[in-house]
C-alpha cells in the first residue's frame, strides 16, 4: 500500500481495489483530484480508483490500463451540471484522459495523446 499524500477531501480507502484491497495511487494524481474537488465545490464519490492487474476488468485487457497504474479514478455523477464541472475543471488542471458516462466520469493523467470518449 502506498503512503498517501496529505489530502483535504479523500481517504486512502476510497481508492482501494475492490478485488484485491490493494492501493497504489500516484501522488500527483491524488493531489490533482483534491484540487479538482476544491474547484468543483461539491463532494465526490470515487467508484473506482486503483485496480490491481488481477481485477476482472484489468485482467480482460491485453495490457492493464490507467487504473492499474494508479493514475485514474471514476467519479460518480448525478447531473449534467456535475459532469460539466468535473470535466471542465479536470481538463484545466491537466487531466489527459476523460471518459464520460451517464453515471460517472473517468479521469486520468496518461502520458500519451490526450483523449476524450463516451461509454455506450
Amino acid at each position: 500500500m502506498s503512503a498517501m499524500p496529505k489530502l483535504k477531501y479523500f481517504t486512502i480507502d476510497e481508492f482501494k481495489c475492490s478485488h484485491s484491497g490493494l492501493v497504489f495511487m500516484d501522488d500527483y494524481f491524488l493531489l490533482l483530484l483534491d484540487e479538482l474537488r476544491a474547484a468543483c465545490g461539491f463532494p465526490f464519490v470515487i467508484t473506482s480508483g486503483y485496480r490491481s492487474p488481477t481485477h476482472p476488468v484489468e485482467a480482460r485487457k491485453s495490457t492493464p490500463g490507467t487504473h492499474a497504474k494508479g493514475i485514474a479514478a471514476d467519479i460518480a455523477t448525478t447531473s449534467s451540471e456535475a459532469r460539466y464541472a468535473i470535466i471542465s475543471n479536470a481538463m484545466r488542471l491537466g487531466c489527459t484522459g476523460v471518459g464520460v458516462a451517464n453515471t460517472f466520469v473517468h479521469l486520468d493523467v496518461r502520458d500519451t495523446t490526450p483523449v476524450v470518449w463516451t461509454y455506450n
